[in-house]
């Protein structure tokens, strides 16, 4: 080992421990925006992400979009419906008939509403709704029976 210049005052020294540190020390840069009254970037939070280095080929995208996993299944439980004829999933109401459905159940509160005289509230007891020409049985007894003038809608079951 030979000698060392020194490159701070280019005297030639003899071999030392030394650390080498810049000539100034920098400040933190907090103390630097304090003092220009700056805000913080929002750049300085954010977790650089890697990306892409190549781009994806349409046959890549392609594949990636068709596989089979992604595709729209084909339905086997398709039904017609008793009622109207229209096609509906089996086990599952069919949206044309929902809204008669819904016009009789909306009657039916009202109905419970007025026998009731005040708000429609969670029953306590079950409710039978008997239509025209039925009468109650002894397994109605102590339940609420709501009676509608009209003839029983075929998609209407009997309790």
């Amino acid at each position: 080992m030979g000698r060392a210049l020194d490159q701070v005052s280019g005297v030639l020294a003899a071999p030392a421990l030394a650390v080498q540190t810049p000539a100034t020390l920098l400040e933190p840069v907090e103390d630097i925006r304090e003092e220009c009254n700056e805000a913080p970037n929002f750049l300085d939070s954010i977790f650089w992400m890697a990306a892409p280095k190549k781009r994806r080929t349409i046959e890549v995208n392609r594949c990636r979009r068709r596989n089979p996993k992604k595709l729209i299944k084909v339905k086997t439980n398709i039904d017609i419906c008793p009622e109207c004829g229209n096609l509906k999933q089996k086990h599952v109401l069919c949206g044309y008939c929902y809204k008669k459905i819904k016009m009789e159940t909306g009657l039916i509160r009202i109905q419970i509403k007025e026998k009731e005289a005040g708000p429609f509230n969670a029953p306590t007891v079950e409710t039978v709704v008997l239509y025209e020409g039925e009468k109650p049985t002894e397994q109605d007894e102590g339940k609420r029976i709501i009676e509608r003038n009209r003839k029983r809608p075929n998609w209407f079951t009997q309790n």
